[in-house]
């Protein structure tokens, strides 16, 4: 049986920079970027794994599928106007994940979305570690692994891309 956690985020607050050695290098490079795709998807899955380190969780592992069922969501969020874990076809986070060749048993997914300066893999990851049910999917101990969508724009500004961006962090295990 697939299991399925899911936790939303709208974030307000600036980043901090606990979360993150520096925008230039370190372990967790691009944290505060808000340009380059790769940095930013790779940083927040080193944020993410560095509060699980913190409590004694093992690391996520990269999945392509899980990185492939969130870009397409974030993208189809912005596209569409739309900022939920269900899409308006109905297609869940096990869905997307199964479709994209995902094989756990188990799945969760954060999304959020910034604009200005909030929008960088920092602050979406500070948001969730601030919220109780974001902190279940991303502290959940049976998970294994991660894949990270980011997709320019907000869901609601009508489909804009020049400003924000919408993140989707989608988690499973085990296989």
């Amino acid at each position: 049986m697939l299991v399925a956690l899911a936790a939303t985020v709208l974030l307000a607050a600036a980043p901090s920079p606990a979360h993150a050695t520096s925008a230039g290098g370190g372990p967790c490079a691009g944290a505060y970027e808000q340009v380059d795709p790769a940095r930013r998807r790779h940083a927040l899955r080193c944020l993410v794994n560095a509060a699980r380190a913190a409590h004694g969780l093992r690391r996520l592992r990269a999945s392509r599928s899980l990185a492939s069922a969130a870009s397409s969501h974030a993208r189809d969020m912005v596209r569409r106007d739309f900022f939920e874990h269900t899409s308006p076809g109905g297609s869940t986070p096990s869905d997307r994940a199964r479709r994209a060749g995902y094989r756990g048993l188990h799945v969760g997914e954060t999304i959020a979305f910034a604009v200005g300066p909030d929008a960088t893999p920092a602050g979406a990851v500070r948001g969730w570690l601030e919220s109780a049910a974001h902190r279940i999917v991303i502290l959940d101990p049976d998970m294994r692994h991660a894949g990270v969508g980011i997709a320019p724009g907000a869901p609601t500004d009508g489909g804009s891309t020049t400003a924000g961006a919408t993140v989707v962090l989608d988690v499973g295990g085990p296989l």
